[in-house]
């Protein structure tokens, strides 16, 4: 009777493993097939060298099943990824500025990338809801969301409004769910209170705010390091690629920087 039980344990932990490398392999294909769709701009897919997105993603442990909620997706860099990777699967909310009515960025930017997602089938899933920073905001439905993803925004909101998103995104998220950061890496040595308009964030600032919305954190990752990036720059980040705010001036030396330095971590709703 032992040993049928042990080949039934054994089998059981066979099938399990088994399916866990399905579901991984099945994961992995979905994303690549994402990154190379030709839905996608050759100036995007240039710049995956730099925003390294299937390692990225898989880091923060993006399923075809997941539902995730992408904060501030801007002009859909990300979203062109997410949208193919998830779509008949899992769900894609993209918590976007509200078009107020307004002549201002944040309406012309909702205004944008609306009309990108009418563009093409492959974003036809994807459902936008309303974020405003400083504010409360719905996300997505809570408890609801598998993973909240925010790429390269926490400078745009400064303390105040990381400390308000985050507790947004804990709402939304299931016991268990993770949110994803990736922000450009302000060094330790800099002064935040100096340094605020630099468009870098301090890397200690991101896991105490966090902690504070009652996340903890789960790991760091150096994927999209770049040891190259001082972060001390003329007109800050913005002096880097792809902005080259400086127009020519030392241009080849900020091309051969390249894109910013930036911390990417990964913080876990604890499961009640």
């Amino acid at each position: 009777m032992k040993t049928i039980k042990s080949l039934l344990a054994a089998t059981v932990l066979a099938t399990f493993t088994m399916s866990a490398g399905i579901n991984t392999a099945l994961a992995a294909t979905s994303l690549e097939q994402a990154i190379s769709g030709e839905h996608r701009s050759a100036k995007n897919k240039s710049r995956d060298q730099y925003r390294h997105p299937q390692q990225t993603l898989e880091f923060f442990g993006l399923k075809p099943s997941s539902t995730v909620v992408e904060i501030a997706p801007g002009g859909g860099w990300y979203t062109e990824i997410l949208a193919p990777a998830l779509k008949g699967t899992g769900t894609l909310y993209g918590a976007h500025y509200p078009d107020t009515g307004k002549d201002d960025y944040y309406s012309k930017s909702r205004r944008k990338l609306e009309k990108k997602l009418a563009s093409n089938e492959v974003f036809s899933e994807v459902k936008l809801t309303n974020f405003t920073p400083k504010v409360a905001s719905e996300l997505a439905p809570a408890g609801s969301a598998d993973l909240v993803l925010t790429f390269r925004n926490l400078h745009n909101w400064g303390d105040a409004g990381v400390k308000q998103v985050f507790a947004d995104a804990y709402k939304a998220l299931k016991p268990g769910g993770v949110l994803g950061v990736v922000e450009h890496r302000m060094p330790a040595s800099q002064s935040w209170e100096e340094n605020k308009k630099s468009g870098y964030f301090p890397v200690k600032m991101t896991i105490d705010l966090a902690a504070d919305a009652g996340f903890k954190l789960a790991a760091s990752s150096e994927i999209n390091a770049n040891p190259k990036d001082s972060a001390d720059h003329e007109r800050g980040v913005w002096t880097l690629p792809p902005v080259l705010r400086l127009g020519e001036k030392d241009r080849a030396k900020y091309l051969a920087i390249g894109e910013s330095d930036r911390m990417t971590l990964k913080f876990v709703k604890p499961a009640k």
